[in-house]
């Protein structure tokens, strides 16, 4: 029941919103609907925890062999609270911002949330693959309208991307589907599957683009800096903060336990275009003008440490994976927050540009720096747990004969983290003011709110990370079960 919830709720309050004809009127039922969301999030990972309340199976698809199959797991349920947290928090700090046609925008972002539910809860391919474009199609139309000005084309290479990949999933989805003995679409069904290595390693590289492309992992990453650029930001903190997981959980849930054989032999490949990416996401970084871009190219190297962490496997390192996909998440949403208040207070995202805020606006500081370490892990906040199992992974890890080569280089994209980290806390909000920053008020209480609340879940789970290791421990056993590896 609680997984149909997580889909039906924001389903159903994304087509109300279209008919609403005043902004405060789609704003604040947006807001009611992610809070109602969230709600039944956290009754799922409490008093309604029972394994008969968090599975759903019905008729769906018969004569096709597919079942509205849906049901939470400890990963399942991590990234559904993820998205459930992060719904308010990105409506209550864009609170003050304008669209044109407001309840379509909203609409829009609520169908975008029901398909990221639908994703991270369904145990059917075809299933998956139906939340999948319902999580995508939205976003399109969000990207191209409310955009930047150079919208259209940006939105149309992400397009592109995105189609090409989908495209490839939907074609290894029903090659596995033709070789399933029931000919069916079940999750189970697919990991009963014993392929040889010959068909197993084309079907690995149909799935693996596909969601590398949605991560991305170099060199599939192309779009998302224009994409983040260019797209609303709210928009771009769901597509940054939640969809991007997508892809993570994607090859956790559906391309490694279903194709073992070729995740061994391409480890090493896919692990090496991680650290690549990782690599070469940071040293860009340093070199950016623009915010967005720089957090847009943070997120590649962190996504690209999730991805190493996978293909080097072990059970602290996937153990990590998850929960880093929550940290990253939260992390990230803050980012994103104290960069569109940058650029409505201010109208401009260049560092050169900014200077001295901290002098102007104490609170919205101390928020964005202690957000700022928890994105290079510092010790005590929520990133550090999820970092330092993948790291800990990684090195002990007997699947790769260059495991610590990956340790070693993964190591300096930690470095190179921290010093375009720090390098953009000092330019933005330290040092003089001038001409454009003289004039900065501190937050509102609204959007100080939002900061507060994401500094809270950084530090509580950073100081208290039980209930995530609890949480995902048995899905990491599982994972390397089926993956032939002994945790």
């Amino acid at each position: 029941m609680i997984p149909v919830l997580l889909i039906l709720i924001p389903l159903l309050g994304g087509f109300a919103s279209f008919f609403f004809k005043s902004e405060s009127g789609a704003k604040s039922w947006s807001l009611l609907s992610a809070i109602i969301t969230l709600v039944v999030s956290i009754l799922g990972l409490t008093i309604l925890n029972s394994p008969e309340q968090l599975l759903a199976d019905a008729e769906w698809q018969p004569l096709l062999g597919s079942r509205f199959t849906v049901k939470l797991d400890g990963m399942g349920q991590l990234l559904c609270l993820l998205t459930a947290v992060s719904y308010p928090l990105i409506f209550v700090a864009t609170w003050f911002t304008k669209y044109d046609k407001p309840n379509n925008f909203y609409a829009l972002m609520l169908l975008t949330q029901a398909g990221l539910m639908g994703v991270f809860v369904a145990q059917d391919a075809l299933l998956f693959y139906f939340f999948w474009e319902l999580a995508l199609i939205p976003t399109y139309f969000l990207c191209s309208k409310w955009g930047g000005e150079k919208r259209i084309p940006v939105t149309f290479k992400f397009f592109i991307y995105t189609f090409v990949g989908s495209l490839m999933m939907l074609v290894g989805i029903l090659y596995l589907y033709f070789q399933t003995p029931d000919h069916s679409f079940s999750i189970n069904s697919f990991y009963n599957l014993n392929l040889p290595y010959g068909q197993q390693s084309w079907v690995f590289w149909l799935f693996f683009i596909a969601f590398a492309v949605k991560m991305p992992i170099f060199p599939f990453h192309t779009w998302q800096p224009d994409a983040y650029e260019q797209s609303p930001t709210a928009t771009t903190m769901v597509l940054s903060g939640i969809m991007v997981k997508m892809g993570v959980f994607a090859v956790l849930r559906w391309l490694v336990p279903v194709l073992p054989l070729a995740t061994w032999a391409w480890g090493d490949t896919v692990a090496m275009l991680a650290v690549i990416g990782m690599i070469y996401a940071s040293l860009i970084a340093i070199r950016q003008d623009d915010l967005k871009r720089l957090v847009a190219y943070s997120s590649i190297a962190h996504i690209g440490l999730m991805c190493l962490a996978i293909f080097v496997p072990s059970a602290a390192g996937i153990q990590g994976v998850m929960i880093q996909m929550f940290a990253h998440g939260i992390n990230i949403i803050g980012l994103w927050i104290v960069v569109e208040l940058i650029e409505r207070h201010f109208k401009t995202r260049k560092i050169s540009e900014l200077g001295g805020i901290a002098e102007k606006a104490p609170m919205l500081t101390l928020l964005l720096v202690i957000v700022a370490l928890a994105n290079v892990a510092l010790p005590l906040t929520n990133a550090f747990v999820g970092e330092f199992l993948m790291f800990s992974g990684i090195f002990s890890s007997t699947a790769s004969k260059y495991n610590m080569i990956f340790t070693a280089v993964a190591g300096i994209s930690i470095i190179l983290s921290a010093i375009y980290t720090l390098n953009m806390i000092q330019k933005v909000f330290y040092g003089n003011t001038n001409a454009v920053t003289s004039t900065a008020k501190d937050i509102s209480f609204n959007e100080s709110l939002a900061l507060v609340i994401i500094v809270g879940l950084i530090l509580s789970f950073g100081v208290y990370p039980k209930p995530m290791l609890e949480l995902t421990q048995s899905v990491a056993d599982s994972i390397l079960t089926k993956m032939s590896i002994k945790p």
